[in-house]
C-alpha cells in the first residue's frame, strides 16, 4: 500500500460533455507519436458501448476470491479505431470531402445518442473516464515484468518504460482498458495522474481546464480534502463497477434526476423517471441508492432555505476550493525538486537504473 493515496471525485449531475478535459489531456500528453488513438482521458455517452468499443465486456479484474479474471485486448481498428485524414488539398478541386479510409469506430462514435424513444423515454448522461489508480489494480497484477507499479507516495499508477517489453498483458488485466500500447515504441502508456503537476500542487490538467467544475483531487487521507468528505463522510461519491475488485481511487456522485417518462399523450407520468435505477447499479453498485436520497434530502434543505455543506461543496463557488494539493509533502518526501523534462516523466521506475529526477 502506498503511504497517501491521491484520488478524484466527478460530479455527474455537472458534467456538460464539452471534452475540454480530453482536449486538456490530450494536448499536454498524448499528441506524439504513437499516441493518435490515446485518450488517457475522456467522456463518453451513456449508455453506450464507450471507448474502447464495449470495454465492459472485456474482461479484467478480478473474480470473488482475488484471483485476476481473464480479459481481451481491443482491437486497434475494430475497437479503438484508427485516426483518419480527409483529402482537403483535392477540395480545392471541388471534390467532395471524405476520409482517406472508411472510419468503422473512433472516440464519441455514439456521443449523444443514448437510450429510449424520442421524445418519450429518451436519455442519455455524460461519464468522464481515466485511469482510476487502483488500490489492487489489474494491471500491476497482469504484469510479468513487474513494469506497472503503484508510486509508493501518492499511489499513483505508472509504467516503467525501461522494463515494459509491450506483452499487453496489462491491458488484458485492465477491467477499464485505461492503458494503451504505443505501437511506435512497443510499450505500453496510461494515464499518470499528471504527478508532474500535483508534486508542485497543480491539480491535474483535465481537472483544472474542467468547464463544469465536477473534478475534486486531492489525498484520501486528508480529512479536510472535498474527496474524503465526498467519499467517507457523505458517502455520495462512489467507484465505477465495483465489482471488478480493483478499488478505484476515481469517485463519482451519480446522476441524481432525469425527465419523468411521457405517456402517448405527451403528457408526463408522475413518479417516473427516465434513466432505470438497475443501470446505475450496473455502474456504481447497490450504495447508489443511499448516496441519491442523501444528495435529494440534502437538496430539499437547500430548496427550504437550510444550510447544506454538502451541496455548498459540490456547487463549488470558488474553483480553487476544489484541491487540496499537498507541494510541500513531496518536499519532504524528495527532498529539493529540480525541474526535469516532462517527457521524462516514466524515467525513475520501481527498478530503473536511469538517473534520478530528485535530488
Amino acid at each position: 500500500m502506498a503511504k497517501r493515496q491521491m484520488a478524484m471525485v466527478m460530479d455527474l449531475n455537472k458534467c456538460i460533455g464539452c471534452q475540454t478535459c480530453t482536449v486538456a489531456c490530450k494536448t499536454q500528453w498524448t499528441n506524439r507519436n504513437g499516441r493518435d488513438y490515446m485518450y488517457w482521458n475522456n467522456v463518453e455517452t451513456y449508455p453506450g458501448v464507450g471507448y474502447p468499443r464495449n470495454w465492459q465486456e472485456l474482461g479484467g479484474g478480478f473474480d470473488a476470491m482475488g484471483n485476476i479474471k481473464p480479459g481481451k485486448i481491443p482491437d486497434m481498428r475494430r475497437d479503438y479505431g484508427i485516426a483518419w485524414e480527409y483529402n482537403y488539398a483535392e477540395t480545392h478541386q471541388a471534390k467532395q470531402l471524405v476520409p482517406h479510409e472508411e472510419p468503422i469506430w473512433g472516440p464519441n462514435w455514439d456521443e449523444d445518442v443514448g437510450s429510449g424513444e424520442f421524445p418519450r423515454t429518451n436519455y442519455f448522461y455524460y461519464i468522464p473516464r481515466l485511469c482510476n489508480h487502483c488500490d489492487n489494480p489489474g494491471c500491476v497484477a497482469a504484469c510479468p515484468r513487474d513494469a506497472v507499479f503503484k508510486r509508493d507516495s501518492d499511489g499513483v499508477v505508472l509504467v516503467d518504460q525501461d522494463r515494459c517489453q509491450g506483452y499487453r498483458y496489462c491491458i488484458a488485466g485492465c477491467p477499464y482498458k485505461k492503458i494503451y500500447f504505443n505501437p511506435k515504441t512497443g510499450k505500453s502508456e496510461k494515464c499518470i495522474f499528471c504527478f508532474p503537476r500535483q508534486e508542485r500542487g497543480v491539480p491535474t490538467s483535465c481537472a483544472q481546464q474542467c468547464v463544469g467544475r465536477i473534478r475534486f483531487v486531492g489525498f484520501m487521507d486528508d480529512e479536510q480534502s472535498q474527496v474524503h468528505q465526498l467519499v467517507h463522510k457523505y458517502k455520495v461519491a462512489l467507484p465505477l463497477r465495483p465489482d471488478y475488485g480493483t478499488q478505484p481511487n476515481v469517485y463519482y456522485v451519480p446522476p441524481l434526476f432525469s425527465p419523468a417518462k411521457h405517456d402517448a399523450n405527451g403528457k408526463p407520468i408522475e413518479g417516473t423517471t427516465r434513466i432505470p435505477r438497475e443501470e446505475l447499479h450496473k455502474l456504481f453498485g447497490p450504495e447508489v441508492d443511499g448516496a441519491l436520497e442523501r444528495l435529494k434530502s440534502e437538496m430539499d434543505k437547500r430548496k427550504a432555505g437550510e444550510p447544506s455543506a454538502l451541496i455548498d461543496m459540490l456547487v463549488a463557488f470558488k474553483q480553487s476550493d476544489m484541491f487540496r494539493m499537498d507541494s510541500n509533502y513531496y518536499k519532504e518526501v524528495y527532498g529539493r525538486r529540480i525541474a526535469a523534462p516532462l517527457d521524462e516523466r516514466y524515467v525513475r521506475g520501481k527498478f530503473t537504473t536511469s538517473p534520478t529526477l530528485y535530488r
